[in-house]
């Protein structure tokens, strides 16, 4: 993609508990800056301050702050103004764990990041979702097909990442983050958005 694609767009940029993830969500944040994005950053309480091999909560809210270049909302408080605000044009949550999934299935918004998808959507504007979740294909299956079936959601395409040793989980395509979001700010959805 051609730097500027995003010029002007303010993307809300979400990341919730999948921490063996966030190397390639991050990866993905500075990819959209540097094609032009603005990017509005949240992370889920549990991603803000939880410490992991993956990193330690204050560690990983830096390196978003620094990508974004302004502070990470990590509060429902903070996150309900984006859409009255009107403040983004395309929501991203990568990664969307299964229960932020169920949350946004099932309408609630007790954490920053189903505030800041509920807050977003009250304009009917695109979401994007980067499902990260070892039961995508099991308990979360029913969750991850309502959103299919939902106006305004958009899935980066996925792979089952370990169909031996984890044969009902399914993860984003981190790179192709980018390639998504254009399509889901044209009303696209790429496909295939299952592969192995």
């Amino acid at each position: 993609m051609t730097e500027g694609v995003f010029s002007g767009i303010r993307i809300g940029y979400v990341m919730t508990g999948s921490y063996c993830t966030f190397e390639r969500s991050l990866a993905a944040a500075a990819e959209l800056v540097r094609l032009g994005a603005e990017l509005i950053p949240v992370m889920s309480e549990n991603a803000a301050n939880t410490d992991t091999r993956f990193g330690t909560g204050e560690e990983n809210l830096a390196r978003l702050r620094d990508i974004a270049g302004r502070e990470v909302m990590t509060t429902v408080t903070e996150t309900e103004h984006i859409g009255p605000d009107d403040l983004t044009d395309l929501m991203i949550v990568a990664p969307c764990t299964s229960n932020t999934a169920a949350k946004l299935a099932c309408g609630i918004t007790d954490t920053a990041a189903a505030m800041a998808v509920k807050s977003h959507l009250r304009s009917g504007k695109p979401v994007l979702l980067a499902i990260a979740s070892n039961d995508s294909l099991l308990a979360s299956a029913k969750n991850i097909g309502e959103l299919f079936n939902r106006r305004s959601y958009y899935f980066v395409p996925m792979r089952q990442d370990d169909i031996i040793r984890k044969p009902a989980s399914l993860v984003a395509e981190f790179a192709m983050i980018p390639q998504a979001a254009q399509a889901a700010l044209s009303g696209i959805q790429l496909r295939p958005i299952i592969t192995c």
